[in-house]
C-alpha cells in the first residue's frame, strides 16, 4: 500500500458529457509553446495548422522544402503546398527568395509564432469555452524526432532555412487535344452521341449536358472509327469509377476518351513489288478443246492439243 504509482492520477476527475475533458500533464522537456491563435484558427484548414505546429517544433536550419515534409508526412506534394500557401496568407510563414552572387537563387523559409500584420488580416480571438467546462491550456506539441539540445523554444527568432534553387519550376505540361475522325461519318457520329446520351443508365453520375455531348461526340467516334464496338467504348467510359460523387464527369470521360484511346487499324496488305514472286497468269480457254488454261494471251492451247498436233494444224 506504501507503494507510489507516478501514472495514477492524484484524484479522479469527472469526464464531462457535453465535450471533451482535458488531462494534462506538465511538460518538463522536449515541448514547444503554441498560441490558440493558431490552434484555433478559423480559417486555417487542419493541415495548415498542424503543419505549422511542425514548423515551430522544427530546429533553426531544418530542411522544410515540400519534397522534404512530404518524405516526412503521409500527405503529399499538393497537399503540403496549399497548406504552407495558407500559412502564407495568415502570416505565419514567409519565403524569401536572394539570388546569391553566383547566381544562384535561394529560398529562406521563415516560421512565425506570431502572424505578421502586414501578411495576416485582424487577428481572431479563440472561442470561449462552455459554462462550467474545464478552460484549454496551452497547446502543446508531440515530441519532434530529434534529441533535446537544453535551449528553450525561441519565442520571437525566427526558424530559417536556406532552400537552393536551381531553375525556375517549369510550366506544367499542355493537356492532349481529344482525338477526332479522321474522316466524317454521319451515321457514325449519331452512335456517338446517342451512347453519350445513354451513359446515365449505367451510372447516374454520368448524366452528361447537351454541350458536354456536342463537345465528346467527335472522340467517341474515332474510337469507332478505330474499329472499337459501342458496348467495348461504353465499357470503358462506366468500369472502374470511383465510389465519391463525380463533380466533373465530361472531365472524366475526356480524360479516358484521350488516354485509352486504340491505336489505328493496321493497313490493309499489298501485293509484294520487287523482287517477289510473279503473279500467275490469268485464265483463257484452249483453242482445241475449250479447255481452260492459265495463258499470258488468248488464241493458245493446252498440253494435251499440243501433243495431239492441234496446234501446228491450226498453223498450217
Amino acid at each position: 500500500m506504501d507503494t507510489q504509482h507516478l501514472s495514477v492520477p492524484s484524484c479522479a476527475q469527472p469526464l464531462n458529457p457535453r465535450g471533451i475533458t482535458h488531462i494534462n500533464t506538465p511538460h518538463t522537456s522536449r515541448f514547444t509553446i503554441i498560441g490558440n491563435h493558431l490552434t484555433q484558427h478559423r480559417r486555417l484548414s487542419l493541415t495548415a495548422i498542424g503543419l505549422a505546429c511542425h514548423l515551430q517544433s522544427l530546429r533553426s536550419g531544418t530542411r522544410v522544402d515540400i519534397k522534404s515534409l512530404a518524405a516526412h508526412f503521409p500527405e503529399g506534394e499538393t497537399r503540403i503546398a496549399a497548406a504552407l500557401r495558407e500559412l502564407e496568407a495568415h502570416g505565419y510563414l514567409a519565403r524569401i527568395r536572394e539570388r546569391l552572387p553566383s547566381g544562384r537563387i535561394v529560398t529562406y523559409t521563415v516560421s512565425y509564432n506570431q502572424p505578421q500584420p502586414s501578411r495576416a488580416g485582424p487577428a481572431e480571438a479563440p472561442s470561449p469555452p462552455p459554462p462550467n467546462d474545464v478552460p484549454p491550456p496551452q497547446s502543446q506539441q508531440p515530441e519532434p524526432e530529434f534529441e533535446p539540445t537544453g535551449e528553450a523554444a525561441p519565442e520571437t527568432t525566427p526558424d530559417t532555412t536556406a532552400e537552393a534553387e536551381l531553375a525556375p519550376t517549369p510550366p506544367p505540361a499542355p493537356k492532349p487535344p481529344l482525338p477526332e475522325p479522321r474522316t466524317p461519318d454521319l451515321d457514325r457520329h449519331r452512335t456517338a452521341t446517342a451512347l453519350l446520351a445513354s451513359l446515365h443508365h449505367h451510372d447516374p453520375r454520368l448524366l452528361l449536358s447537351e454541350r458536354a455531348v456536342r463537345q465528346l461526340a467527335p472522340a467517341v467516334a474515332a474510337w469507332l472509327e478505330r474499329g472499337a464496338h459501342p458496348d467495348a467504348v461504353r465499357h470503358t467510359l462506366t468500369a472502374n469509377l470511383p465510389r465519391e460523387p463525380l463533380r466533373h464527369p465530361a472531365a472524366l470521360l475526356t480524360h479516358r476518351l484521350t488516354e485509352l484511346l486504340p491505336p489505328l487499324p493496321p493497313p490493309p496488305s499489298t501485293p509484294p513489288s520487287g523482287g517477289g514472286p510473279a503473279a500467275p497468269p490469268p485464265f483463257h480457254n484452249c483453242e482445241g478443246c475449250e479447255r481452260a488454261i492459265r495463258t499470258p494471251h488468248s488464241g493458245a492451247y493446252c498440253r494435251d492439243c499440243r501433243n495431239a498436233g492441234l496446234d501446228a494444224s491450226a498453223a498450217a
